[in-house]
């Protein structure tokens, strides 16, 4: 689909590895969006650093939705879509750690494994609302999904990111971080305290989630 949208000029097996170049760089972005919203997360809370994120997320994929194509504007078409794939990546690495920090600073004592776990779920979720939603576009005629019908999914994400926002206004600070905060122990640089204070951890932590996506990601889902 992207192929055909935004890189025509290319020929059929260069046009699909250019679509999927682009979707690779969102994938790039992530650990820059790890170590960002990391940083602010653990400096000026959680909350705050989740709500920038989701604004982030949200405004690029809605605007995917409203760019303009190749026979359009020609190479500018596919200069941003890149641009707002990088941003989508950046967020969603920010996105997915915080997430997981927040929902573990909620836990109950002794279950912030479990509640961090659940995090996770809304990944799988997404993926499959997704492929639920471009299921239906597809059975539009060629013509029409080429024409407007790939950018419904896209539009239709703004609704899903104002209910996310709404939810996510109302959740209040983790407790661990309100004390650091009011006790003022805040980390100027949280990620060098990490690197000098819990190396192995780090490793260990990089590793698994390298080895986890490696395993169970399908390189063909679009």
């Amino acid at each position: 689909m992207l192929g055909k949208l935004f890189f025509p000029s290319a020929d059929a097996a260069t046009g699909t590895l250019a679509a999927f170049a682009t979707f690779w760089v969102g994938f790039l972005a992530r650990p820059i969006g790890g170590v960002v919203f990391g940083h602010l997360g653990d400096r000026f809370g959680r909350k705050k650093a989740l709500v920038t994120t989701m604004i982030m997320m949200g405004l690029c994929t809605t605007a995917i939705g409203l760019l303009p194509t190749y026979s359009q504007i020609g190479f500018w078409a596919a200069a941003l879509l890149v641009l707002m794939r990088l941003i989508q990546g950046v967020a969603m690495g920010g996105e997915w750690g915080g997430a997981v920090v927040l929902a573990s600073e909620h836990a109950p004592k002794g279950k912030g494994i479990l509640y961090g776990a659940w995090a996770q779920q809304g990944s799988p979720a997404g993926n499959l609302l997704a492929t639920v939603m471009w299921m239906l576009v597809a059975l539009l005629p060629d013509s029409a999904f080429f024409a407007w019908g790939w950018r419904i999914p896209f539009l239709i994400s703004a609704a899903l990111v104002a209910i996310g926002l709404v939810i996510r206004l109302s959740i209040e600070e983790s407790p661990v971080m309100k004390e650091l905060m009011t006790e003022k122990k805040v980390v100027r640089t949280p990620i060098g305290e990490l690197l000098r204070s819990h190396k192995m951890i780090t490793v260990l932590a990089v590793g698994a989630g390298v080895i986890a996506i490696a395993a169970t990601y399908d390189p063909a889902r679009p």
